[in-house]
């Protein structure tokens, strides 16, 4: 028993009381994406690893759920995203854009379990695909909003980020791209652990391939001068560049990448200081947009997308999100590799994260769908927005244990759980032939109302109300009318 025990550790029992409340909760949020046009998909547990180890980012992929089964590779859902997009390529691609699809259940992460943290929690989300900027990302975004506020959550707020800008801002510099992704996927890092340590990790790791490699060869000749040489020279040495799936023109092209990377240092330092001086801009929209164009006009760089931002930042109070709850911020990173564009995290009023989500136009592609499609998405964490939520709790129906008293008043017993069942009350009814004391005094423990019919409730169509020192006979509608006034 220990070890079924330990293999669940983390995960989350969810008690009766406790599913009332999730569901309720649930629906608030469901009723705002339902009003928007969004249709509701279901996808299984099980994804080959594949689909989600190529995006996810290295914090996420440590964090799957994976095993082999019958030789094949196999992880719990840990988000919907993919999944949705891998639907979409096999069996949706001839629906007419955009698709609005949106969607819940269980996602899989094993992380330490904390406040509003469990390895097994429920996401309920949406995708926009076929869906544009800036309309699009404020639409999403502000349905949100709404969705929280339908789940009676105040206080909250909104981070909102933009890969894209930073990404084209990195390209204007004069990085390649593999370097640019790893730098746009360390801000978070840079700003946890410093700049040294992304600085560090980057420049060993250039160096670590440019080991034992003489460049001089190359001196003097440009690129595909380069390339034609070391292509003619390993064939005539004999070495087979046929393997893989890369054609041998492409495994020289790289090469030649990596070898000439003797200049890359200086490039990085300033990628690097220029990175560190934009992560840590943040604060109102609009003048932080101010700030940042100050920075990029600093460093001489083209302007890379601050028309659409600003569109989106100005079209969000159109869907009712207030600029004072925005906090614009370029050193958001979500750790998530799809993301293109916009980014945003919605955190209650303690800091504890409800949502979040993005534009990720290249996943189409990425996945293996023949068209780029643009798209943009966000997910609840339901087990936090229940949380942070302060509706009411919703009042239990009273519940009836239903009790024969003798077993031919079965038939009328029936028909009286039948009426107040119409009534939308949940009534238990009798099926153990035990004491009348007994189911009293159970009924007690459990907080329902317990009822007794026998001989003589037949003949005056009533029942008895019943508790351990009282009776009261009562018809069949003033039990009714009772049970309504205590709701």
């Amino acid at each position: 028993m220990e070890n079924v025990v330990d293999a669940v550790r983390g995960m989350r029992d969810v008690l009766p009381e406790e599913v009332l409340r999730h569901q309720h909760i649930l629906s608030q949020l469901n009723a705002v994406l339902i009003s928007h046009g969004y249709q509701s998909i279901d996808l299984p547990l099980l994804e080959h690893r594949d689909l989600y180890v190529r995006k996810l980012g290295e914090e996420l992929a440590g964090k799957i759920y994976e095993f082999t089964f019958h030789g094949r590779d196999l992880v719990l859902r840990p988000e919907w995203t993919a999944s949705v997009l891998r639907a979409y390529i096999s069996k949706m691609t001839d629906a007419p854009l955009p698709l609005r699809l949106r969607y819940s259940g269980p996602v899989f992460r094993y992380e330490r379990p904390q406040r509003g943290t469990w390895r097994q929690f429920t996401q309920l989300g949406v995708e926009s695909i076929g869906a544009t900027t800036p309309r699009a990302d404020a639409e999403v975004l502000g349905m949100a909003c709404a969705g929280l506020h339908a789940a009676g959550v105040v206080g909250y707020r909104i981070t909102l980020g933009h890969i894209g800008i930073i990404r084209s801002l990195l390209g204007s510099l004069g990085v390649s791209e593999r370097t640019r992704s790893v730098l746009t996927w360390s801000l978070e890092r840079m700003r946890a652990r410093g700049v040294d340590a992304v600085r560090d990790a980057l420049l060993n790791e250039i160096e670590g391939e440019r080991e034992g490699f003489d460049t001089t060869i190359l001196d003097g000749l440009d690129d595909t001068q380069a390339e034609g040489l070391l292509l003619h020279t390993l064939r005539s040495i004999g070495v087979n560049l046929q393997f893989g799936t890369r054609p041998p023109e492409e495994i020289v092209q790289r090469l030649v990448r990596t070898m000439r990377r003797t200049d890359q240092r200086t490039t990085i330092e300033r990628a690097i200081s220029f990175l560190a001086e934009l992560s840590i801009i943040r604060g109102a929209p609009l003048p932080t947009l101010h700030a940042l164009r100050a920075v990029v006009s600093r460093y001489a760089l083209p302007d890379p997308g601050f028309d659409e931002l600003q569109s989106l930042i100005e079209t969000l109070p159109l869907h009712n999100v207030p600029l004072d709850v925005v906090t614009l911020d370029f050193g958001l990173g979500r750790g998530l590799h799809y993301y293109t564009g916009m980014m945003f995290e919605i955190d209650d009023a303690s800091g504890m994260q409800l949502c979040g989500g993005g534009r990720y136009d290249e996943l189409v592609t990425a996945l293996g769908g023949k068209h780029a499609v643009p798209a943009v998405g966000f997910a609840y964490g339901v087990e936090r927005v229940v949380l942070a939520s302060q509706a009411p709790v919703l009042p239990l129906l009273r519940h009836i244990t239903l009790v024969c008293e003798g077993s031919d008043v079965y038939p009328y017993a029936l028909s009286v759980a039948t009426a107040l069942r119409q009534q939308g009350y949940p009534v238990a009814l009798d099926v153990r032939d035990r004491p009348v004391t007994t189911h009293i005094r159970e009924a007690q423990r459990r907080g329902h109302v317990c009822l007794v019919v026998s001989a003589s409730d037949v003949v005056g169509a009533t029942v008895q109300w019943r508790d351990q020192r009282d009776v009261r006979i009562v018809s069949l509608e003033g039990c009714i009318s009772e049970l309504e006034a205590t709701r």
